[in-house]
């Protein structure tokens, strides 16, 4: 038997990749499916089965294509309504796959068709459960992004999560394997935990959620205290899992379409597409195009994609390092983001060659604010962190609006210049580019954020909160 987790750090998302006696199964695939295919192939099994959890929201999973290139079948649990063909499995139902079984456990309250996989060796023992968004390492599924049907309510959903958990996963054994479909970073929990696979028994010992003596009023009230709004292309991925896709080579192929200096321009001008700059934000700040957003690939690339442009319909241009073209609309597409006409052909040094017109972004380094501050103490400052960011350690003066809510909040930024910064340089760059792109020049960078504040000679007590 083979248990593979196939671990994406930009998504914190799990695939799994089981096999028994030349059979395999594919749990929660992603968009690019030829991985599963070539592995499955080197092995000599034939994939039987792909096993979605759920409707996910936070990425596009590759079950269509999977399915339409191996001939397995799709398989959802109870309530699950696609437009394609699939099996809908009873709870409970079997599915034998070589000399091991999995059996699908109906577990609502993340959405109403949530389903995990039990997996049991070949002598009908326990082994491991695909827990999908029911259950992560340290928290559980947000109950709050399956709610518009009819009048569920979002604590209908984690009242119905809490007897899915009860009557269906703490009952196994301690020593039964938990493999979730997300980790740390993702959108569709609130406190995971940096591991990606742990035993049962030591969640029920650390996760809030799994607290013995848990009322179910209790578990509503924690797990729907603090939820963040869902980024805006949630709902759209759950469309097109729902109601399938085009192929990704499909969209490889449109998306690097090379365009020369002139064309690119001419294609900007003449179409709504957003010019998506993906190198390295030092370099996006030493020179970019006017107007271009900066989302860098050296980060949470995807999930930012989706939260800061949000519909999956909007046209791209692509600004990208050399030889990483191909990498940036595979990851595009893993969030549903189709819609990419081209790429700028040689790069942004292909756009300096051509003499076009550039920008930059003004910025200062920590020895400067310093000095800057010194003179001038009061000079507005913008944090573009998380909340719970802000509230551990902030620059005294420092104005808090996180770049999750930059798109509404984007006239509550000084009119005038002023400093800006996130963490590290990462997030502080797309809302200066979000900014200059609106019309707002006056965010100056603070270069290495708040770690570079911290570690400098600008004394620590100073600055905290």
């Amino acid at each position: 038997m083979v248990i593979e987790q196939i671990y994406t750090g930009c998504l914190a998302q799990g695939a799994y990749y089981i096999e028994s006696n030349g059979e395999a199964v594919i749990i929660d695939p992603l968009r690019e499916v030829d991985d599963y295919i070539k592995k499955a192939e080197k092995n000599g099994a034939q994939i039987k089965y792909i096993f979605e959890t759920h409707f996910h929201a936070d990425f596009v999973s590759g079950h269509v294509t999977l399915a339409e290139k191996t001939g397995a079948t799709i398989v959802y649990g109870p309530n699950a309504n696609p437009s394609f063909d699939a099996l809908i499995a009873e709870d409970n139902q079997v599915f034998k796959v070589g000399d091991i079984t999995l059996t699908a456990l109906h577990t609502p309250g993340h959405t109403l068709e949530s389903t995990t996989y039990l997996l049991k060796d070949e002598s009908g023992k326990d082994i491991a459960i695909f827990s999908g968004d029911t259950l992560f390492l340290g928290d559980v599924g947000r109950p709050d992004l399956a709610q518009k049907m009819g009048s569920i309510t979002q604590d209908d959903l984690a009242g119905m999560l809490f007897d899915s958990l009860r009557n269906k996963i703490m009952p196994l054994a301690d020593d039964v394997t938990v493999y979730p479909a997300h980790g740390a970073g993702s959108s569709c929990g609130k406190n995971m935990m940096k591991e990606t696979v742990d035993t049962l028994g030591n969640q029920k010992k650390m996760n809030y959620a799994l607290r013995a003596d848990m009322t179910k009023e209790e578990f509503i009230k924690e797990v729907t205290d603090g939820l963040l709004p869902p980024p805006a292309y949630f709902p759209l991925n759950v469309k097109m899992n729902k109601e399938g896709y085009v192929s990704i080579d499909t969209v490889m192929e449109k998306g690097q379409t090379a365009m020369s200096p002139n064309d690119f321009e001419q294609a900007a001008n003449a179409t709504s597409a957003i010019v998506l700059d993906v190198r390295h934000q030092d370099e996006y700040a030493k020179g970019h195009i006017p107007q271009s957003i900066f989302i860098g690939l050296d980060g949470q690339f995807a999930p930012w994609v989706g939260a800061i442009i949000g519909d999956v319909k909007q046209q791209i241009l692509l600004v990208a390092p050399e030889g990483r073209v191909e990498e940036a609309i595979t990851r595009l597409a893993r969030v549903g983001f189709d819609q990419i006409i081209g790429f700028l052909d040689g790069g942004f040094d292909a756009w300096k060659t051509a003499e076009k017109e550039i920008d930059t972004v003004e910025s200062i380094d920590v020895d400067g604010l310093r000095v800057a501050l010194n003179v001038k103490p009061q000079f507005p400052i913008v944090d573009v962190r998380k909340e719970s960011e802000y509230a551990t350690c902030h620059l005294p003066t420092a104005k808090l609006i996180p770049l999750d809510d930059i798109n509404s909040s984007v006239n509550d930024f000084p009119q005038e210049p002023f400093y800006l910064h996130c963490a590290g340089g990462y997030r502080s760059m797309i809302a200066i580019s979000i900014l200059k792109a609106r019309g707002n020049h006056n965010a100056i960078d603070i270069k290495g954020g708040f770690g570079a504040i911290k570690q400098s000679g600008i004394t620590y007590e100073a600055i905290v909160n």
